[in-house]
């Protein structure tokens, strides 16, 4: 399916603007171009304070900026907010991947999305975070909807980016803007149950910052990156 061929979308409720919480490039790529097709006037909320180390925050922010630049669509950079977020996933250490850790962090997230949308006049949002199949869909839409729910005037848009070729789209595009890949969730424990993992596989570590969708440099050698270990973040 081509991008002329998406269908045409529309915002429940008859609303006309939409705030977008974007994780990352990668996953919002197909959510902004398909958004952007259907003549939705949107603007980007980034608020991702599981992000970890900070380094790897910064890279997955400025590809983002770089996309919502080309496309002209504003940006809004919220706070970083990582010791909140440590606050809030003390106890939590060691949850599995989609467990109770995942869902506080969802929850964190959309609530601060819900507010600002409240206090800036949107009535709808939505989020990136539901394209990726690494992801639980159903986690993320409850998030979703419990935050939105906390204020008057607010819903959640629950739209499955990954339906009629979207999750294929969305790989098409970040090979064709060669988006840093990243290759964990994003917090500092998912990058340690990430690397333990690849370890007990023989495989190298996560080397940060080197490798693109797109890019076969990367993989030919992978030696010449600078490797950072989980324990050192």
């Amino acid at each position: 399916m081509s991008v002329i061929d998406r269908p045409k979308l529309t915002l429940p409720g008859g609303a006309d603007r939409l705030l977008l919480h974007s994780c990352c490039a990668p996953c919002s790529g197909e959510v902004m171009e398909a958004i952007t097709a259907s003549g939705i006037d949107y603007t980007i909320f980034f608020y991702n304070p599981n992000i970890h180390p900070q380094r790897e925050y910064l890279l997955r922010k400025e590809e983002n900026i770089r996309f919502a630049e080309q496309h002209n669509v504003p940006f809004v950079d919220a706070d970083y907010d990582t010791d909140n977020w440590f606050a809030r996933a003390k106890g939590m250490e060691d949850a599995p991947e989609r467990g109770e850790r995942c869902t506080m962090c969802f929850d964190m997230r959309f609530e601060r999305t819900a507010l600002y949308a409240y206090e800036h006049g949107f009535s709808v949002i939505s989020s990136s975070l539901g394209i990726s199949r690494w992801k639980d869909m159903q986690q993320i839409n409850g998030c979703g909807h419990r935050s939105a729910d906390k204020y008057p005037g607010i819903s959640y848009w629950d739209y499955n980016w990954r339906k009629g070729g979207g999750a294929a789209r969305m790989v098409e595009i970040s090979k064709r803007e060669r988006f840093y890949q990243q290759e964990y969730c994003g917090c500092i424990y998912s990058l340690r149950d990430t690397n333990h993992h690849r370890k007990a596989q023989g495989r190298d570590i996560i080397r940060m910052g080197v490798k693109y969708y797109g890019d076969e440099e990367y993989e030919q050698n992978p030696a010449s990156a600078s490797v950072i270990p989980a324990t050192n973040v």
